[in-house]
């Protein structure tokens, strides 16, 4: 499969499209391709034979309102109707997860936030009432790889009935990824 570059006008959004991104999100894409347009050429749209999006809805909506004029594609004619189905939704699974700790040491939380990355326990926008609003917790945590200190910032509120499911899990699971599911889920 070949990447080519046609009008942006000849590629169509898929109707049954599953996945969606709004509002900032969708600033932050829009401003991403803005900026870094050479990331299409890497990660081109795929599209069906009749030019019907199959990976990359979003981004060429993101294309259009840049103001692109031409995208780059990769067409994949020589899938069966239940692979299209397939790779729409395999494209948009995220597989893996996050390291957290390497994030944090060795990437810039406004960067990471800018580039569109939910940093689920990075407050990047708090205000001052709201920072007298909450309280700093350390929770050490012991896995695998030894202990872990997580910094939380809560509102004083929310910390009694967080500080109680950890209490009652001890042991039970990784420090980091409960406290990732109870702000993430």
């Amino acid at each position: 499969m070949n990447t080519e570059i046609v009008k942006i006008e000849k590629v169509l959004p898929n109707p049954s499209n599953p996945r969606i991104i709004k509002d900032d999100k969708f600033k932050k894409l829009v401003k991403s391709i803005q900026e870094f347009p050479q990331m299409l050429d890497l990660r081109p749209i795929v599209v069906d034979a009749n030019m019907v999006v199959l990976g990359g809805n979003m981004r060429l909506k993101a294309c259009k309102a840049a103001g692109l004029k031409e995208v780059p594609i990769v067409v994949a004619d020589n899938l069966t109707e239940e692979q299209q189905a397939e790779f729409i939704i395999k494209d948009n699974v995220g597989f893996g997860e996050w390291d957290w700790d390497l994030l944090a040491n060795e990437w810039e939380a406004e960067l990471l936030d800018e580039w569109g990355l939910n940093v689920p326990l990075w407050n990047l926008n708090e205000t001052e009432d709201q920072k007298k609003d909450s309280t700093e917790y350390d929770f050490e945590n012991f896995d695998n790889s030894g202990f872990t200190t997580i910094k939380i910032v809560l509102e004083d509120e929310k910390a009694k009935e967080l500080i109680d499911r950890i209490d009652l899990m001890k042991g039970e699971k990784n420090l980091s990824e409960f406290v990732y599911e109870y702000f993430c889920n």
